[in-house]
């Protein structure tokens, strides 16, 4: 398994940290593309009492820190650079 997380994990994410964003259109569909929270997280409910919770399961992903990275490096250029209010990207 470590040989696997050495030849393929780690070049990946070394790649998805090193990327910089510097365009407006490019920080924006990053933006849009990768959600401000987990999208797996659910609480089944029925007549207001919970059956069922489902954890946030993003944290699995072995890429999860470099992908939040890449969302946050694009919302620090739509603010800085580009004056955009982030309202949009928050959901």
């Amino acid at each position: 398994m470590t040989y696997l997380i050495d030849i393929i994990i780690t070049p990946l994410c070394q790649h998805l940290e090193s990327v910089e964003i510097n365009n407006y259109i490019t920080a924006r569909i990053v933006c849009q593309i990768i959600p401000a929270s987990c999208p797996f997280k659910r609480e089944i409910k029925l007549f207001d009492r919970t059956i069922v919770r489902i954890p946030a399961l993003c944290q699995l992903n072995p890429f999860y820190e470099q992908i939040i990275g890449l969302r946050c490096k694009s919302l620090e250029y739509l603010t800085n650079k580009c004056s955009k209010p982030l309202t949009k990207y928050s959901k």
